[in-house]
């Protein structure tokens, strides 16, 4: 592991490895998501819970938004969350919660997309069908 003059590690951190990473936990979230949907019996109750979830997804757009301002604004110095002890002042902290913002919003956002879908799925189901419940 390679550290720069300021003790952070190296290579620093990428747009596209962040949003990767945002998005396989928003697709890893997507079972636990769905084995609760599943488990509730009423289908008016299913699709409350479906549709509260699914109203995540804007604040995941909200944090997409806010994290990539925070990217922005710290001028490709973008630093993990591990690297929080090498900050030199407040305005620095900019460096580790842009990429933090910026998974979460992917993460909540691929959440609540998923939620919409099978919100829909549930809506649309015949009455007697397994997905009515």
């Amino acid at each position: 592991m390679a550290l720069d003059q300021d003790s952070v590690i190296l290579p620093r951190l990428r747009p596209a490895d962040v949003a990767r990473r945002g998005v396989t936990f928003g697709l890893l979230g997507v079972v636990p998501l769905v084995v609760a949907a599943l488990s509730i019996s009423d289908h008016s109750d299913r699709r409350d819970f479906l549709a509260v979830v699914s109203a995540v997804g804007l604040f995941g757009a909200i944090f997409l938004v806010i994290g990539a301002g925070f990217w922005w604004a710290s001028a490709g110095d973008v630093r993990r969350v591990r690297d929080w002890r090498t900050l030199k002042g407040q305005a620095a902290s900019v460096t580790v919660v842009g990429p933090l913002f910026l998974r979460s919003g992917l993460f909540l956002l691929v959440l609540g997309a998923a939620a919409l879908g099978l919100y829909q799925l549930v809506a649309a189901a015949p009455y007697g069908s397994w997905l009515y419940g």
